[in-house]
């Protein structure tokens, strides 16, 4: 695969995992099986592997987790709550034992845990009381949760200990309250949860906390956000301090001498799994030395001294009786098999994502077909294969639709590419969902106005495209089901706001094929304006460093459509920002200031601003800010209650600032506006 094939497969794998993972994380609607994504994720990774100069800051692997939900209050992170990389057979973990043994001269043993298949929380104590619960969110932000997990009883409401600390973990309904909250909620005519994962996030996320007191929640706590300030040296002697201090931990953990000791649990588990009263959906291993962990370090997603083991998926047999096809934002049209309905990992399943033409040809997939499908969670499966021996006579191969199925419009099959798409910008499907797009919190961030809402105002005839929104009146939105005032007000003030973003948010939200937020801030810095961008050559955005003929040919295309120029001047109209308001190369380079080229480490607590606000000044005067202390840090800036890292950093020689001379070199710092 040469890199422009790379990039257009990128940006397709890109796609399809944020669609899967906003159903995942934001709408507790999972869209497609665990295995699945991990597996697309899987190849994702591969490809960046191969080609990391085409990574781009939007990927979903420089992303840690879901988005926030609105009606709750933000919660940010004072350390980012990151996930785990993934392992799918023994294989992978010797490599990754391997590649610890690399990283690390200190002798590894390997804390082994379960993977609990819940929603991740944080636990706030101060002076030993629970003050804050919050969701991870995207990792930095969380959503505040504080009031429903107070009515979980294993979370005490007070430590054994006045002790300040944030404590992470796994908040999960038990098998048993699943089943009979299933069973209630079926008797009175309510849809049923899929599985205990997204039941447990569904009460979670309830506005009324009576709510979720009734649904018989539980938790498991599995490590503390900062061991700095504790006695703890090891995973083992977290988890032992967790226990003292009354937090619910999981007994299921085993201290591992080699990687071959993990395999065995690996083994128990994969059969005892089943006589757990609550779900499960792998192994945790991470190194147990946290001076280990700290030689070894991080990536931007996960640590690098830890692995998630996922357990095979299960398998079904079924016939599929019929495919559907849907539109997506950028016009690809989607097939899903419509099958007997099965029994698999405890639900009934009647759906399997067929992803592509290429797929159905591949494996060639007919109707009436009788199927392997498997799955390693309780959502939409995969088919494995097909059974051909158990095929019809008069079986034919499936018949791929030359029509959009929403507006009509002959669909296209564009060269290099495994899907079919719509190409009319007037699809009523593409406009729904280039609305959703638009309005996404990386691209003009509009609170309120989520799917439903946007499908109310289309249906209405309200708006028909993007720039219909810096048009609606209230008396319009009024006319929505569950709007009130105060809701619409909200939504105008949304609209408003967004006027103002730099331009690499509008040029994102456009929706320009193979336009991601990375390519489109560096195409806004280079050409300053929208009008700039419209007019300049496919050659002038071909040169722009990471960016290329394939992306530079899209913009073409699409600027050169005259119902883009008529849009255009409806945005201008409604007084857009068409500006880059952000910092160029230029700025970065005028800065004069002690963090300029440097690289800092901020430990212990902070008080004048928090870690992720001191990180974003210090950063934006042209410093880097990691996680870890090595020879390679310039400065270590040490809040109250530094542990660790202030000894490595005094041991290691470098330099050590307090917080009131960060602030003072912030603040004396020449700043660009």
């Amino acid at each position: 695969m040469d890199k422009n094939q790379a990039k257009i497969e990128i940006a397709a794998l890109n796609e399809t995992l944020t669609q899967w993972a906003h159903s995942y994380y934001v709408k507790d609607m999972p869209s497609v099986e665990d295995s699945e994504y991990d597996k697309v994720y899987h190849q994702l990774v591969e490809l960046e592997s191969a080609f990391p100069e085409l990574v781009t800051s939007d990927s979903i692997t420089q992303r840690i987790g879901g988005e926030i939900l609105k009606g709750f209050n933000k919660v940010e992170h004072a350390i980012p709550m990151m996930s785990l990389n993934n392992a799918f057979n023994k294989g992978d973990l010797l490599e990754f034992d391997k590649r610890i043994k690399k990283l690390t001269s200190i002798p590894i043993e390997y804390m082994v845990e379960l993977k609990i298949d819940g929603l991740a929380i944080n636990l706030r104590y101060e002076d030993g009381l629970f003050v804050q619960g919050a969701t991870r969110g995207d990792g930095t932000i969380g959503e505040d949760i504080t009031k429903n997990l107070k009515t979980v009883q294993s979370i005490p409401l007070k430590l054994s200990e006045p002790l300040t600390i944030d404590v992470r973990g796994e908040c999960y309904m038990p098998k048993k309250s699943f089943i009979q909250l299933n069973e209630s909620r079926e008797a009175s005519g309510e849809n049923i949860f899929a599985n205990p994962r997204n039941a447990a996030a569904g009460s979670l996320r309830q506005l009324d906390s009576k709510i979720t007191a009734k649904r018989n929640l539980s938790t498991f706590i599995y490590t503390i956000a900062d061991t700095d300030n504790f006695a703890a040296n090891t995973q083992s002697d977290s988890l032992n301090v967790l226990d003292e201090l009354g937090l619910k931990t999981n007994t299921e953990r085993k201290l591992c001498d080699s990687i071959e000791e993990v395999w065995e649990y690996i083994e128990t588990f994969l059969d005892k799994r089943t006589e757990l009263d609550y779900e499960i959906d792998g192994i945790v291993i991470k190194v147990n030395d946290f001076s280990a962990q700290q030689e070894i370090g991080f990536t931007v997603k996960a640590p690098r001294w830890a692995i998630a083991y996922k357990f095979p998926a299960e398998e079904a047999e079924t016939i599929i009786r019929d495919i559907e096809w849907t539109v997506g934002r950028t016009g690809v049209v989607t097939p899903t098999a419509v099958m007997d309905p099965v029994r698999l990992a405890g639900t009934t399943v009647s759906r399997a994502s067929l992803h592509n033409v290429d797929l159905i040809e591949e494996k060639d997939i007919r109707l009436l077909d009788s199927v392997m499908i498997h799955k390693a969670g309780d959502i939409i499966p995969e088919v494995t294969r097909v059974l051909v021996d158990k095929r019809g006579a008069d079986s034919v191969p499936y018949v791929f639709p030359t029509h959009c199925p929403t507006c009509g419009s002959e669909l296209e099959r564009i060269e290099s590419e495994v899907a079919l798409r719509c190409m009319n910008p007037m699809c009523p499907a593409l406009i729904k969902e280039g609305l959703n797009h638009f309005v996404s919190r990386n691209a003009m961030n509009i609170d309120g106005l989520g799917p439903r809402v946007l499908e109310q105002m289309y249906d209405k005839g309200i708006i028909k495209n993007v720039a219909d929104l810096y048009f609606v009146t209230e008396e319009e939105l009024l006319t929505l089901d569950k709007i009130k005032e105060k809701s619409a007000n909200n939504i105008l003030t949304a609209i408003q706001n967004s006027k103002d973003n730099s331009l690499e948010k509008l040029l994102f939200g456009l929706g320009i094929h193979h336009v991601g937020a990375k390519a489109a801030k560096l195409i806004a810095e280079k050409f300053k304006e929208l009008d700039h961008i419209i007019t300049a050559e496919k050659e002038e955005i071909s040169s722009i460093d990471t960016i290329g003929p394939v992306i530079a040919d899209s913009i073409e295309k699409y600027f050169a459509n005259d119902e883009v120029h008529e849009l255009i001047a409806e945005l201008k109209r409604a007084n857009l920002n068409l500006t880059y308001l952000g910092k160029t190369s230029e700025d970065l380079s005028a800065i004069d200031s002690p963090f300029k080229d440097k690289t800092v480490v901020l430990t212990g607590k902070l008080t004048h601003f928090n870690r992720n606000e001191a990180k974003e000044r210090i950063e934006a005067l042209g410093g880097k800010v990691t996680g870890s202390v090595s020879k390679k840090t310039d400065i270590v800036v040490a809040g109250e209650e530094a542990g660790s890292k202030l000894e490595k950093a005094l041991k290691l020689e470098v330099a050590v600032w307090n917080e009131e001379q960060m602030v003072s070199a912030i603040e004396n710092s020449t700043k660009v506006e």
